[in-house]
């Protein structure tokens, strides 16, 4: 037998070696991919790749060229690495976010300076359903928003529920420096327990009050575990709650921007 013959046939057990080991590593990660049709993506594009590959180093193989299979191969990596650059980094990505799992279907993230909510995971988007972005605050806009997983190296990403799916909020009344600082702590005490008691009896966690001086009065900062998908409306019905029962009382009053002149005869 040849020599030329003798390289191509060593390198085209080489190849399959190489392609079997690292298909059956491949295979046994993607076990932990969010959707099927990814997974199977993927591997088409695999094997296409791998299938390129093996008859280019074969041929080369074949001609019985040691320099030219290191050359061709050097080339064809440059070439390989330039065009096919984003394309590469995106599934690249999310082969990191099934692996890592920074984040999944369903959780609420910023990224790209974009919040909202996963929909789909595919090998080169991430869809948001957009939070905020046509009103203020944290509701559903209804948008779809395309992040090109290209760009997930690049990017701090916020995931509202990656170790608990609660997540700390606030609401901030300023009294006046006159008020009963207690009567204000149980109003708004109350109005965050008789709201989110299902949420402290899941995570034992009781709201509490932080107090600041501000310029012209005292800052009361109300602070307790919500939902991220809910915490708009929560919050809303606690606001309505605590100026609902600071109206009723006259121990404490708001602090607003105003002018007071106060006589001293």
């Amino acid at each position: 037998m040849s020599e030329m013959a003798i390289l191509g046939i060593s390198v085209a057990i080489g190849v399959w070696i190489v392609f079997y080991i690292s298909t059956s590593i491949v295979k046994r990660q993607l076990r932990k991919a969010f959707k099927k049709n990814n997974v199977d993506n993927f591997l088409l594009l695999w094997r296409s790749v791998w299938c390129i590959l093996a008859t280019i180093f074969i041929a080369i193989g074949f001609s019985g060229s040691f320099a030219a299979l290191g050359i061709s191969l050097g080339f064809l990596s440059m070439i390989l690495g330039w065009s096919l650059q984003a394309p590469v980094t995106g599934i690249a990505a999310w082969l990191m976010i099934i692996l890592k799992r920074p984040f999944k279907i369903g959780d609420r993230i910023i990224i790209s300076n974009v919040t909202g909510d996963v929909v789909d995971i595919n090998l080169t988007h991430i869809i948001l359903n957009q939070v905020g972005g046509t009103v203020f605050g944290e509701e559903k806009s209804g948008r779809g928003v395309l992040i090109p997983n290209a760009t997930l190296f690049n990017q701090i990403i916020y995931n509202y529920t990656l170790q608990s799916k609660f997540i700390l909020d606030e609401i901030v009344p300023t009294i006046t420096f006159d008020s009963d600082v207690d009567t204000a702590e149980k109003i708004l005490l109350d109005a965050a327990i008789n709201e989110t008691e299902k949420i402290i009896k899941e995570t034992k966690k009781e709201p509490y009050i932080r107090e600041e001086i501000a310029d012209s009065g005292i800052r009361v900062r109300l602070r307790y575990q919500t939902l991220p998908m809910e915490r708009q409306k929560i919050s809303g019905k606690i606001v309505k709650k605590v100026i609902q029962d600071i109206n009723k009382t006259k121990k404490v009053k708001f602090c607003y921007p105003h002018t007071q002149i106060v006589y001293n005869k």
